[in-house]
């Protein structure tokens, strides 16, 4: 059950619901190294929550406790109201999360079509036997999956690559069939890591927009981290900030764009 407290209308009239995900006093620790300490936040339905900090400042190691791919030491994980247990990152992308990564994760020598495929096996039934004979029910799960498929390929306007080796294709693109596997999985929450890393503006401008219409068509609620703060003031109705693990700023984009504590780890200004 979500907790349904505080919904709200935002300005362009999508509904943020109640929380989703709740982080409380989470601490992970690689050896003698923290890399969070004691950081709490929550991410809410259908609301896009940005997470930012320098670099070193623990944010992908958040993504990779949501995820499941980091059990963190000492805090909880709540998702949909129920206490997670430690869990394979499988079972999270069962429960309905999914992620892309700061570095491509994509298979260069398989085709655009093939790669977004894959990111239907979670709601893939049919055995191996059934799937290598390709009949009845297994033909039937096939074509099913291959047309919600084909639907993301039109929302992503990337039907001209279709068949093309993810390997030939330049960056932009490789991180637009990226996000496109991430969304076969119907996830509830997606977790977007540095989308827009190394675009150049044309292909930043094509990439929120994608973000936004997802968020805004089919509901999804986002989490992403990004370098670039003006497309993180645009995107998101909420910022969480990092620095060196800690958690020094959350809230609207103006009352973090207005933070000192934000604005001296950015700038590296120090106060007395």
């Amino acid at each position: 059950m979500l907790d349904r407290a505080e919904d709200r209308i935002t300005a362009d009239g999508r509904q943020i619901g109640g929380v989703m995900l709740d982080l409380k006093n989470i601490t992970l620790r690689f050896g003698g190294v923290t890399a969070i300490k004691d950081i709490s936040f929550d991410i809410r339905q259908g609301e896009i929550r940005a997470i930012i900090g320098p670099n070193g400042a623990g944010k992908s190691s958040m993504l990779n406790v949501i995820s499941g791919f980091y059990v963190p030491q000492q805090g909880e994980v709540w998702f949909r109201g129920e206490k997670r247990g430690p869990i394979k990152p499988y079972q999270v992308a069962r429960q309905g999360v999914a992620r892309t990564f700061q570095n491509i994760a994509l298979f260069d020598g398989m085709s655009v079509l093939d790669n977004i495929m894959t990111g239907r096996l979670t709601h893939m039934r049919a055995g191996m036997l059934a799937q290598a004979i390709w009949l009845g029910p297994a033909e039937r799960e096939e074509i099913e999956n291959r047309e919600k498929v084909e639907r993301i390929i039109d929302f992503l306007e990337i039907q001209n690559i279709r068949k093309t080796p993810v390997g030939r294709l330049p960056y932009g693109l490789k991180k637009r069939v990226e996000l496109a596997r991430a969304l076969a999985a119907e996830p509830q929450l997606l977790l977007l890591d540095e989308p827009m890393a190394g675009m150049n503006v044309e292909e930043k401008e094509d990439m929120s927009r994608f973000v936004l219409d997802v968020n805004d068509e089919f509901g999804t609620t986002i989490a992403l981290i990004e370098h670039d703060m003006g497309v993180v003031m645009d995107l998101s109705d909420r910022v969480v900030v990092m620095d060196y693990g800690r958690k020094i700023g959350d809230g609207t984009p103006d009352e973090v764009r207005n933070n000192q504590e934000v604005i001296d780890a950015y700038l590296g200004v120090a106060h007395d």
